[in-house]
């Protein structure tokens, strides 16, 4: 089938990248002489092609107003399931939308919601590819949006490490990934945090406790000012020893059935509370620090900070720019090869690689070798430390890299 007309489609959470995804699917379209128009708002607009007037043609100029450094998308979004929609009708009006607008195929950048829906169109004959996006880190490719994340992450939480040093408290850093703590992990790693919880490692309240009593009054003082912090990060599905989940169940759930999670920092904050009242020793280290006022300052303090949406906003970083241009124009090419339903994996030289969408978004989970390393740095991850013993093999030929 020749394709003459792309439509574009961003669903599901807003992220890094989006915008390098976009671009790329219409500088590539334009190079073959196909058509790329964008579907705003995500699975609604495309469920309600049928009412618009017209659509946004991506031609050269439009194409220069796009910034691919910028987080967020140009097309827009929403959290809409297709087969949740109430109306029969609901692929043939899809389908009458698309033919309306001369549209034959289309390119939709999604996470595993968004990948789920694709399915699902393709298996109603809709003609589409799948673009890989979450700062989840979760699906079984990389994913735009997962580095610029991270990153943010990281700054987030050694800017608050000036506040947390000033006022001598243990900051708390909750952080979006849902039951896969990858954006976590390796931003808590990058920020050089104290201690990593995440949802693979099931946390042991009085283990986080001693590691953080002895960390903490190390640090008070071994300072000439008797200044000290200590950080951790929190994912926001965590689990404690009991297996049990640690969220907020008034905040409900999304458009997708998903289980909104919140609240696992504020639970960490009370379980390290409740331990440091318990523990008899507290008073006189904080009367040996200087800091102990009868009934106002009896205990160090904890903040619960939640950047929340602030991760996915502001800034690309480089990687998911270079990731997101060349995950459009694989997605443009696949398409030329009557290749649909399946997701751009990545492009290794001239070679694109692609998976089937259905094996791409089953979850994919923290291996949990690779924190056993960050282990033996002293970092705690709400468990007694493994003691692992390390394999080391000599590569032969040409290793795949990031850049």
């Amino acid at each position: 089938m020749t394709i003459r007309k792309i439509g574009i489609i961003t669903s599901g959470g807003d992220c890094a990248g989006l915008n390098a995804v976009v671009k790329g699917v219409g500088m590539t379209a334009l190079n073959y002489g196909i058509e790329p128009v964008i579907i705003p708002n995500g699975y609604a607009g495309l469920y309600n092609l049928i009412e618009f007037g017209d659509l946004t043609s991506l031609t050269a100029n439009r194409l220069d107003e796009i910034n691919v450094t910028l987080a967020g998308s140009e097309a827009g979004h929403s959290r809409v399931k297709i087969s949740k929609i109430d109306d029969p009708g609901k692929y043939e009006r899809i389908k009458e939308g698309l033919e309306k607008f001369g549209i034959d195929a289309l390119v939709i950048s999604g996470g595993d919601d968004t990948g789920s829906v694709m399915v699902d169109l393709y298996n109603h004959g809709i003609k589409c590819v799948h673009a890989p996006k979450t700062m989840d880190l979760d699906l079984n490719t990389y994913s735009v949006g997962g580095d610029s994340a991270i990153n943010r992450i990281a700054k987030f939480v050694r800017d608050i490490k000036t506040t947390g040093r000033t006022h001598n408290r243990i900051m708390v850093v909750e952080v979006f990934g849902r039951y896969a703590g990858h954006t976590a992990f390796r931003g808590g790693i990058a920020a050089g945090a104290d201690a990593i919880l995440i949802p693979e490692v099931p946390v042991d309240f009085d283990i986080l406790y001693d590691h953080m009593k002895e960390v903490y009054w190390r640090r008070i003082f071994d300072s000439d000012v008797h200044a000290g912090t200590y950080t951790i990060v929190v994912a926001e599905g965590l689990r404690d020893a009991s297996g049990r989940e640690l969220v907020d169940d008034s905040a409900g759930v999304d458009a997708f059935g998903h289980k909104k999670l919140a609240g696992a920092g504020k639970y960490v904050m009370q379980e390290l509370k409740k331990r440091l009242a318990a523990d008899p020793e507290i008073t006189q280290l904080m009367k040996k620090s200087g800091m102990y006022v009868t009934k106002l300052y009896e205990s160090p303090e904890i903040r619960v900070i939640q950047p929340s949406h602030l991760v996915r906003s502001g800034a690309a970083y480089a990687y998911d720019v270079n990731f997101g241009v060349e995950a459009g124009a694989a997605a443009v090419e696949l398409l030329r090869r009557s290749i649909y339903g399946v997701t751009v994996a990545g492009m290794h030289g001239t070679e694109i690689r692609y998976q089937p969408t259905e094996e791409v978004i089953k979850q994919r989970y923290v291996d949990l070798a690779q924190i056993a390393i960050h282990e033996k740095t002293g970092i705690c991850f709400g468990r007694e430390p493994e003691d692992v013993e390390f394999a080391v093999r000599k590569l032969e030929g040409t290793i795949d890299r990031i850049y």
